[in-house]
């Protein structure tokens, strides 16, 4: 199992090295990542819970474990986030049915290519 908040702070330790020598890499990260919050139109927990989704289907653990931690100081509950990763499961299970149609496309294009 892995221990989240030790990750957690080792990853931030090493982002704020990585500040340190391109701080405009890291403040453009951190511009796109607030602008979203500025338009208030979904509250933070919400947000949270589709960055966690995300991160999820990024397969990101240094997303995750960010994201995770946020969700829950923001409110969300453990069910709530069950919804959320649901949404990840689904939406990659689409993508991969959506890109199986495509290879089936490139095989059907192959096999006319080989005639």
């Amino acid at each position: 199992m892995v221990d989240w908040a030790k990750y957690r702070n080792a990853l931030m330790g090493r982002v704020g090295e990585l500040s340190k020598l391109s701080p405009d890499s890291v403040g453009g990260y951190m511009m796109a990542s607030g602008a979203g919050a500025k338009t208030a139109q979904l509250d933070e927990k919400t947000r949270q819970l589709i960055s966690l989704a995300v991160a999820v289907t990024t397969r990101c653990d240094g997303c995750i474990s960010v994201h995770a931690q946020k969700a829950v100081e923001n409110g969300a509950t453990k069910e709530q986030v069950a919804e959320a990763l649901g949404v990840a499961i689904a939406m990659n299970a689409g993508a991969a049915l959506v890109y199986s149609a495509r290879a089936l496309d490139a095989v059907d294009a192959s096999m006319a290519e080989a005639k």
